[in-house]
């Protein structure tokens, strides 16, 4: 059973275990394919998609997780989340992962996943790239991507915040 998050839907994390919340883990994916494309000739290149986040800590600090600028972060130190790789075909069978350590939510004011298109289609429904999120003790919750046809590359996917201080 999956929960389907459609945009302005809310969804609560709450502490379910003493020792924190657990990882939480965010999962684009899509197919491996090429496109060919051109005007005055043809050029084939592969679909990359990319996932990032902006984060606050509680301290202060402020950044981003992402493949661009190779900022991937770091899941047990400042700023507890971490980018797996970055996936520039769709061919990685498990997608790119971005993991926020749930352990260390008393450290992070709030966190806001994207993704975006780097290179190869249009748009969001020509990219056949599902998101999941997922939570321990709780069902998995989906972004389906192919329902936005923007020709936005970048889109917002999840804001999570740390409402206590």
């Amino acid at each position: 059973m999956a929960i389907s998050l459609e945009k302005g839907r809310k969804v609560s994390l709450q502490k379910t275990r003493p020792a924190g919340l657990g990882e939480i883990l965010v999962n684009l994916n899509w197919n491996s394919r090429q496109v060919t494309r051109g005007f005055f000739g043809t050029k084939t290149v592969n679909v990359d998609l990319d996932l990032g986040c902006l984060y606050e800590l509680k301290d202060g600090r402020k950044g981003t997780v992402q493949p661009l600028g190779n900022a991937f972060g770091r899941l047990n130190d400042a700023p507890f989340i971490a980018l797996d790789g970055d996936d520039r075909t769709g061919a990685v069978s498990t997608g790119e992962n971005l993991r926020i350590n749930g352990d260390r939510i008393a450290d992070i004011k709030r966190i806001l996943v994207y993704t975006y298109i780097y290179e190869g289609v249009a748009n969001w429904q020509n990219a056949d790239a599902p998101v999941t999120i997922k939570y321990p003790g709780a069902e998995d919750m989906i972004v389906k991507m192919d329902s936005y046809n923007s020709t936005d590359r970048m889109c917002a996917l999840v804001l999570f915040e740390n409402d206590n201080d």
